[in-house]
């Protein structure tokens, strides 16, 4: 098993940014693909990013893609996600999630663990 914390999310006004951070524990030996998801409110959850266990393969949702970066730290069993020019759009709660599966996992059911998740409003 392995736990997911996420951290980093707040307020901000549009064009602020966050850094956010998601930490595993517990079964960190194996080698995760990671991914970041997030939910804002009355809609689904859907992709953000994802990167491999190296992170040298990244991929990124088209509505984040040149704002947002996606980062690792293997020896702190950390997973980033830069947000840089937030938009109003960009509120909700940010979930880190972990997948034993290869990179390139853009769906909910390609990963096996997640996070609680964080609360990221860009106020305008």
């Amino acid at each position: 098993q392995v736990q997911l914390v996420e951290s980093g999310g707040g307020s901000v006004q549009t064009g602020g940014s966050l850094r956010l951070s998601c930490t595993a524990s517990g079964r960190t030996n194996s080698r995760y693909s990671m991914g970041w998801f997030r939910q804002a409110p009355g809609e689904e959850r859907e992709f953000v990013a994802t990167l491999s266990w190296s992170g040298g393969n990244v991929y990124y949702a088209d509505t984040v893609k040149g704002r947002f970066t996606i980062s690792r730290d293997n020896a702190k069993s950390t997973v980033y996600l830069r947000m840089n020019n937030l938009k109003p759009e960009d509120t909700a709660v940010y979930f880190c999630a972990a997948s034993n599966r290869s990179w390139g996992n853009l769906r909910e059911e390609e990963y096996d663990y997640w996070g609680q998740g964080t609360q990221v409003t860009v106020s305008s």
